[in-house]
């Protein structure tokens, strides 16, 4: 136990932000560089090191928190990140990106604010960058099997990257330009440089794996003819398909979902453009969808310079404080606060829009709404509440709805779906298709990095027993585990 009355004598202190006036000129990270480490070892040391640690199960990699936070606290920084690196091949994705379920199961969660685990884990990462501590882990010997990986986001590049280590010889298939998937191109820069990206494509390339953009299975490989060319194929494309909203108005120009939106901005960072083709500046923007993506819609407009911005949720606010049918360890439904919505822009919950008005020449001027309830189980329209409010830009962030089936992949190979549209596996993250497996959101549906994370390396394990008849490498989740929440 790194203090033993850490908890006692340290109060809960997070990573400082930049002020919002200098923030929004720029899209580097919001944090303060560096103002985590004078303050981490204390952090650290709050860390009660239970004897039952609930936040292990709140994390779908089983990270080894006490153990990490105790390194960190004695300021042992080699021994962290081993520690670190032993259930995350990324933790400097989940450390910048994660909602931190671990931190909700926080033992100390009960009457106290929790372990700031995520700002201790980005340290430790960062940290182990700094120092050298991170190298490529080529494997000893070749197994002399091949595997295909299609998708390069968190699940892909973990499946990748265990594979890789455990010997065989590992192609990774992107159809974008750029390998990361949505961490490239759905993450905005001012929540995750990508440099972090960079460098992790660097080390793998160094341990060996191969990658191959903009091949899209099903469009430009087929994919029957790529099951021949590979040992096992695994299928990690996410669930990119994004929720619609079939409303009067829809078809107006400045009606955007929000992966056509971010991506752009992402790309002017990367020097693909001198200005993004679907801009903020100067217009009344509205967000509709109150989760992440739609935060991250609101803090890219913000700095593209948007005359207003606006973001809908159709669920009521949720409270400030832990709901008494959502109890401690579940992840709860709370206010949330993130760093784009404290630059600037109005949340309005309860509302549903009900059309679009536009302009003589087509573009979106105007969005009508209603506020909603929630009577006997259904959502209904309150009357008398209809309004309209001003939107040049509007963005739909509702979420998605499944896997890709329009470029040919699923009936390539010739998978089966589960209930709700998702690719079906069984308990090794095998298909229908012998030697094909499926990791992240395409099998699970939209879920958490940290969840795509863990599906990597679970599929990575199934994997490796298919072509090898054994395996050592870890499984942290199964196809069927779910959240801790009620």
């Amino acid at each position: 136990m790194a203090d033993p009355k850490g908890f006692l004598t340290t109060g809960r202190e997070v990573a400082e932000t930049r002020p919002v006036a200098d923030r929004v000129k720029d899209w580097n990270e919001v944090y303060v560089p560096g103002s985590l480490l004078p303050i981490i070892s204390k952090q650290a040391a709050r860390c009660m090191d239970c004897g039952i640690p609930f936040c292990h199960n709140g994390c779908p990699l089983g990270n080894l928190i006490p153990e990490w936070n105790d390194y960190a606290y004695r300021e042992d920084w080699s021994a962290a990140s081993e520690r670190l690196h032993a259930t995350n091949n990324f933790p400097e994705f989940t450390g910048r990106l994660c909602p931190a379920p671990c931190e909700s199961a926080c033992v100390l969660g009960i009457n106290q604010p929790a372990v700031t685990i995520k700002n201790v884990e980005v340290s430790i990462i960062d940290k182990a960058w700094d120092t050298g501590d991170v190298k490529p882990q080529p494997p000893e010997r070749l197994s002399g099997k091949t595997v295909a990986v299609i998708g390069s986001g968190p699940a892909g590049l973990a499946a990748a990257q265990q594979l890789t280590r455990a010997g065989h010889t590992v192609a990774v298939y992107e159809r974008a330009d750029r390998i990361g998937g949505l961490l490239r191109y759905g993450i905005p820069e001012f929540k995750m440089e990508k440099v972090h990206i960079n460098r992790r494509i660097e080390q793998m390339r160094a341990e060996g794996t191969k990658f191959r953009t903009e091949i899209e299975i099903g469009r430009d490989v087929d994919a029957a003819k790529l099951r021949k060319r590979y040992d096992a194929v695994v299928i990690a494309a996410g669930a990119t398909v994004s929720r619609d909203l079939p409303v009067p108005g829809r078809e107006l120009n400045g009606i955007h979902f929000a992966m056509e939106y971010l991506p752009l901005a992402n790309k002017v960072q990367e020097g693909d453009f001198v200005a993004p083709p679907i801009t903020a500046e100067g217009k009344h923007v509205v967000v509709i969808g109150g989760g992440d993506t739609g935060a991250d819609c609101v803090g890219t407009a913000h700095r593209q310079g948007a005359a207003s911005v606006t973001q809908l949720e159709i669920m009521p606010r949720p409270g400030d404080d832990r709901p008494a049918g959502q109890p401690w360890p579940t992840f709860p439904m709370l206010y949330k606060v993130t760093s784009a919505h404290a630059e600037g822009g109005e949340r309005v919950y309860s509302v549903s829009t009900t059309h679009f008005e536009g302009d003589e020449d087509g573009n979106v001027q105007f969005l009508h709404l209603v506020e909603v309830e929630f009577k006997g189980g259904k959502l209904e329209q309150k009357p008398g509440t209809e309004r309209k409010i001003p939107a040049q830009l509007v963005t739909l962030a509702m979420g998605f709805t499944g896997t890709d089936q329009e470029n040919g992949l699923v009936q390539q190979f010739g998978l089966a779906l589960d209930e709700r549209g998702n690719i079906a596996r069984d308990a090794d993250f095998a298909t229908s298709v012998g030697g094909v497996y499926v990791a992240g959101d395409a099998g699970r549906g939209q879920s958490l990095i940290v969840w795509a994370i863990a599906e990597g390396r679970s599929a990575a394990r199934g994997v490796d027993r298919f072509l090898t008849g054994v395996s050592e490498l870890p499984a942290p989740i199964r196809p069927t585990d779910r959240s801790l929440t009620v």
